[in-house]
Formats: C-alpha cells, sequence, structure tokens
C-alpha cells in the first residue's frame, strides 16, 4: 500500500517535515487554458474591456496567489519564492494558454505554487470577461515541469499535454 506523506501513523494530516532536507534550486512549470467565445478573445487582443487590461490584472492576481499558496492549501509550506512569471498566449483563437514559473531555493518544491498561480490567473481571467461571457470555461490546470529535489525532474509527456 502506498504512503502518504501528509498522513501520519493514525491517518491524521500533518504537514511533512522538511528539517532535515537539503535546500535545493527548484522550478515548476504549470498551465491552465480559458476557452472563451471569440469576441471576449478579441476583446482581450484588443485591451477594450470595460474592466481594465484583463492579462495584467491576472498576472498581477496570479504572482499574488503564488505568494500566499500556503495560506491556501493548508499543508502546503511556505516558501520564499524567488521569482514568478505569468505569461499568455492565444494557442486557438478562442483558447488562452496561462504559462507560470515558481522558483525557489528551499527544502520542499514549488509545483502547488504554480498551480495556484495559473489557477488564480484564469480565474481572473474569468472574472473580468464575465459580464460579456459567462460561458467560459477554464480547461485543465496541471504541472507541465518540476526540477529540483530529491525526486528530480518530472516532464509532462507530448500523449499528456494532449489530453
Amino acid at each position: 500500500m502506498a504512503e502518504f506523506t501528509h498522513l501520519d501513523s493514525s491517518g491524521a494530516a500533518r504537514m511533512v517535515d522538511v528539517g532535515q532536507k537539503q535546500a535545493t534550486l527548484r522550478e515548476a512549470v504549470a498551465e491552465a487554458c480559458v476557452k472563451m467565445e471569440t469576441a471576449t478573445a478579441d476583446a482581450i487582443r484588443e485591451s477594450r474591456n470595460k474592466k481594465g487590461e484583463v492579462l495584467q490584472v491576472a498576472r498581477l492576481a496570479g504572482i499574488m496567489a503564488a505568494k500566499r499558496t500556503d495560506e491556501l492549501i493548508p499543508l502546503c509550506h511556505g516558501l520564499p519564492l524567488e521569482s514568478v512569471e505569468v505569461s499568455f498566449e492565444f494557442t486557438e483563437p478562442t483558447i488562452l494558454r496561462i504559462t507560470t514559473v515558481a522558483r525557489v531555493t528551499a527544502k520542499t518544491g514549488v509545483e502547488m505554487e504554480a498551480m495556484t498561480a495559473a489557477s488564480v490567473a484564469a480565474l481572473t481571467v474569468y472574472d473580468m470577461c464575465k459580464a460579456i461571457d459567462r460561458s467560459m470555461e477554464i480547461l485543465h490546470v496541471r504541472l507541465m515541469k518540476k526540477s529540483g529535489g530529491k525526486s528530480g525532474t518530472y516532464q509532462r509527456s507530448a500523449d499528456q499535454e494532449a489530453e
């Protein structure tokens, strides 16, 4: 049977003790996509949303969320993030891909920070545009890559990306 790191021997939730682990450079890349109507995508591209500059607000929201991940996810360690990047790309006319990169030198990884940043940035795009498009969908939020630490590097395969 698999051992869960966030449960003690009695099955109670616990924060993992990372005190004896080595601090290493760690990086995580995550993504989320927002599917929207053509008019919504055009409004974002042309910066003509009445609430303001959608992508700049979403970028700030993602960065702020990454910095507060330990307040949102109960058993996450607070990390001294060294950098958080949030970028946007329309991969199809109506699909906006949000890519986040989080970096830290620490005893535990930054996957949750990168995924939180992607999630909140996507939710912010929805919030900024919901007046014109309530049918938007937030598609997959997922880890694309992580490096550093004892478990080494993880890279999502091309087959997994297509799902």
